[in-house]
């Protein structure tokens, strides 16, 4: 869950240097702004599919226990 969080502070970070950026015209703080934003998606991605291995993991261990 805190990697989670993480992603969303990074994604909110990335947001702000971007627009600071683009009020700016600091075409760098515009692109670092953007770059933060993709890595907090891909972190966000990988918590997802940790989260689901995990839920199947649970499954098949339940089922598991029922045979």
């Amino acid at each position: 869950m805190g990697d989670k969080i993480g992603a969303k502070a990074d994604d909110f970070g990335g947001k702000a240097k971007e627009a600071a950026g683009s009020l700016t015209g600091d075409q760098k703080l515009e692109n670092e702004g953007k770059a933060d934003q993709a890595k907090a998606g891909i972190k966000e991605a990988a918590e997802n599919v940790k989260d689901a291995l995990g839920d199947a993991a649970g499954k098949v261990k339940n089922a598991l226990k029922k045979d």
